[in-house]
């Protein structure tokens, strides 16, 4: 009995030790550390290091040579060791905003060990860290009532799959017997259903944005728009491949052919206002892209559009009925007008000259729309702001 008692006390011991583990390897540096001023400090044990360095988005822009052409890119600058072993830098002061940054230590990116708080963004991980303030604040968990974030499944019959969905619905949804409108939010080229609820913190925006009476409560339908996906890397049924933007299928007429499947759901399964003016649709490059088409493609379903940093142009050689016959499309969309069509650029976006030239065309045409520029270029800081934007003018 004895001994039946001994290796019962020495497993539950055993299970006991490997559980704290993870406190007695806690890491004692702090890093990043704001500050009161808003300066931050980062710091990295690695006194092996020849050289240390970080590159965020708080820093200075670098251009960087990408397939689409220069761009600008996150800035790098160097950590100093001190007698320890660590290394440290401390940043300017900082205006409120949601920064993301990484460690190279010697030559190798990675990420900081005392930071846990990460985001994917395609195939990276990267630490984040905010500064509160001005409009920062939508973007942090506030005291407010919370809406529900959901992952659902639906049926895809055009495309033949079963596909994932991010879905949020507003503070006091599953309490009521309100129908809300809804507002379809598409994410760029190698994204997925995770990344604008992710990186473009799409809950916490619209939390605070309709507790503060900004903007109207509303179900927000956030897709996935790689048509030849299940769901993200990770959680489909091929299991945890590599993410990757170089899927196919990604802007060849499908997700505009398939879209109508996705409304099916939530208007099935969701108290939705099954009404134009109850309808919104927006997305951020190539989601943008397919926002533009789509919405010229049902004219009759959506009332508000949104262009963030959009592609305007299908790819070469692109044969997909979808993108024939633009300008009559074009015609028939705002012969009934939408209320609200809304294109948002940075200044330095590599996508910029492509969309003056679309808003050309509609000057040309006399299509009415609003438009908003700002500074910086192809990033999450600038699709964040559109949103916090373009959320508080729907369904007016």
């Amino acid at each position: 009995m004895k001994k039946i008692i001994t290796i019962i006390i020495a497993v539950f011991w055993t299970g006991y030790t490997f559980g704290q583990q993870a406190l007695w390897e806690k890491q004692e540096i702090i890093s990043p550390e704001i500050h009161a001023d808003q300066t931050v400090t980062f710091r990295l044990n690695a006194p092996k290091a020849n050289q240390v360095q970080i590159t965020g988005d708080f820093l200075p822009a670098q251009k960087q040579k990408t397939p689409f052409g220069e761009v600008d890119g996150p800035g790098v600058v160097d950590l100093a060791k001190n007698e320890k072993g660590v290394w440290e830098y401390t940043s300017p002061i900082l205006k409120p905003e949601l920064y993301g940054y990484s460690f190279i230590i010697d030559g190798f990116k990675t990420t900081d060990p005392s930071n846990v708080y990460l985001i994917r963004d395609v195939a990276s991980l990267t630490n984040v860290f905010l500064i509160e303030g001005d409009r920062a604040s939508l973007y942090k968990v506030n005291e407010v009532p919370h809406g529900t974030v959901s992952r659902r499944w639906y049926n895809s019959p055009t495309l033949g799959i079963t596909r994932r969905i991010t879905i949020y619905a507003p503070p006091g949804y599953e309490e009521s017997s309100n129908k809300y409108p809804v507002f379809y939010l598409l994410h760029g080229m190698g994204g997925d259903e995770e990344a604008w609820i992710a990186l473009g913190r799409t809950a916490q925006i619209l939390d605070n944005l309709i507790a503060q009476g900004k903007a109207k409560p509303m179900i927000v339908v956030m897709p996935n728009g790689n048509v030849a996906q299940e769901a993200a890397p990770g959680e489909s049924s091929l299991g945890f491949v590599k993410p990757t933007m170089s899927l196919p299928k990604t802007m060849d007429g499908e997700m505009e052919k398939s879209f109508p499947d996705v409304m099916n759901f939530i208007e099935k399964n969701y108290r939705t206002i099954e009404e134009k003016s109850a309808r919104a649709i927006a997305g951020l490059s190539m989601g943008g892209f397919h926002s533009l088409h789509i919405s010229k493609e049902y004219p009759e379903k959506f009332d508000y559009v949104g262009l963030f940093s959009a592609a305007i142009l299908p790819r070469e050689g692109s044969s997909s009925p979808i993108y024939e016959n633009t300008d009559e499309k074009l015609k028939k969309q705002f012969n009934n007008p939408p209320k609200l069509y809304w294109i948002a650029i940075g200044k330095t976006d590599f996508l910029y000259e492509a969309n003056l030239d679309y808003r050309k065309k509609l000057d040309e045409k006399g299509y009415k729309y609003v438009y908003y520029e700002n500074e910086d270029g192809h990033i999450w800081k600038n699709w964040r702001i559109y949103l916090t934007e373009f959320a508080p003018m729907l369904f007016k």
